[in-house]
């Protein structure tokens, strides 16, 4: 059985290999080596997941993990970008346990934190091509809405990023 539940210290191990392995099974077939490698060493090492997990605010609202047996296998955190505007910033399963209903559990949880503080519609971006991502969100009532550069490209990278948002 799956439980949802606010990340805690213990859960830092496996959410850094849900959100690494998740990543690279993610962007595999439309992202650079480099670029995805350099993505996981900036976001998904310890003493940033760690400061991510004991240390919230309306701004970053923690990371949820998503468990079995105790085992981390699938993880979402964001938070608010605007006094009723919540965003979710990661949100990555074990590449093996995708079609489970995991990813919307992590979602529906996490949604709640977010209307709890006052959001009243919610954005996430998605890179462009990203066939895991898009249509889990658009099932989910997200509608596109811009498009704009990449947050992690360097000067010679034009990946693109979706900008989605829905009413909660």
């Amino acid at each position: 059985m799956i439980v949802v539940k606010k990340a805690e210290i213990q859960h830092i191990e496996g959410i850094i290999k849900v959100c690494s392995d998740g990543y690279r099974a993610t962007y595999s077939d439309t992202h650079s080596h480099e670029y995805i490698e350099r993505t996981i060493r900036e976001f998904y090492q310890y003493e940033r997941v760690h400061k991510e997990v004991t240390h919230t605010n309306d701004e970053w609202n923690g990371y949820f993990a998503a468990l079995e047996g105790g085992k981390v296998v699938g993880a979402i955190g964001g938070g608010l970008i605007d006094q009723d505007k919540g965003e979710i910033f990661v949100l990555y399963l074990d590449p093996d346990r995708r079609g489970e209903g995991i990813g919307t559990q992590l979602l529906h949880a996490f949604t709640d934190v977010q209307k709890s503080k006052g959001a009243a519609e919610q954005w996430v971006s998605v890179s462009k091509g990203n066939m895991k991502g898009i249509p889990f969100y658009e099932a989910r009532g997200f509608r596109f809405v811009k498009e704009q550069g990449s947050f992690n490209n360097h000067e010679s990278e034009n990946y693109m990023s979706l900008r989605y948002r829905r009413a909660l």
